[in-house]
């Protein structure tokens, strides 16, 4: 019945798709912090480019930004990541962008969760002698994390399904393989729901486990 995986590095494709997943996530992750620092920050110079980082990047289609991540950065200005090969060149490249396009996205998500923060608690902070950043690392964003996991689960979910787009530069994940296998066999239903079953496989847990723990953790006001 699944005579036509023979052949295919299935879950090698998928392993690929895990490792752009989890780099990019954790990427995304500290540039959505720092801009969301931005974008509260009292420095109006911060304030306008975390807003208009955050604004101008999400109208951006993913797919231009892996792109220019590939044709510009690597083939016009020579950045490759330091990598020694293709291959790793077009993984960095495309974690790059996912981590560029992702972060404004995190960066709403936590700016969210700030503003549930009772601003009481970052006066009484300033008043004992606390900076902003003391007091965003020590008192705003432990709170605010507790607020979005949910918001951040999304996030995650959606970066899963966006790494599909490393394909437009031939980066060797899922939905390259499974435009390979397509193009080979005459299978395009029984390949199509074996690559969507595995999406599932990855995202859905994650979406539960992740609802949970925010139920959990949840503030209570």
């Amino acid at each position: 019945m699944f005579d036509f995986l023979e052949g295919y590095d299935v879950l090698g494709a998928f392993w690929t798709t895990v490792q752009l997943t989890v780099f990019s996530g954790v990427g995304s992750l500290v540039w959505g912090i720092l801009l969301a620092g931005m974008r509260v920050s009292p420095v109006p110079l911060m304030r306008g480019f975390g807003t208009a980082y955050v604004n101008i990047v999400r109208n951006i289609p993913l797919t231009i930004i892996i792109l220019f991540t590939s044709l510009g950065l690597a083939d016009i200005f020579g950045v490759t990541m330091g990598a020694k090969d293709f291959a790793a060149q077009g993984f960095r490249l495309a974690v790059l962008g996912l981590v560029a396009y992702t972060a404004a996205f995190v960066c709403e998500a936590i700016r969210s969760g700030i503003n549930t923060v009772p601003l009481g608690q970052a006066e009484a902070a300033r008043a004992i002698g606390l900076s902003f950043t003391q007091t965003l690392r020590l008192i705003v964003l432990p709170q605010a994390f507790r607020a979005v996991i949910g918001p951040l689960a999304n996030v995650l979910i959606a970066l899963t399904k966006n790494t599909t787009v490393a394909a437009a530069i031939g980066v060797a994940e899922a939905a390259t393989l499974m435009k390979t296998m397509i193009e080979n066999e005459a299978q395009t239903v029984a390949i199509g729901a074996v690559f969507a079953l595995g999406f599932v496989v990855l995202t859905l847990p994650t979406g539960l486990f992740l609802g949970w723990l925010g139920k959990r953790l949840a503030v209570k006001r």
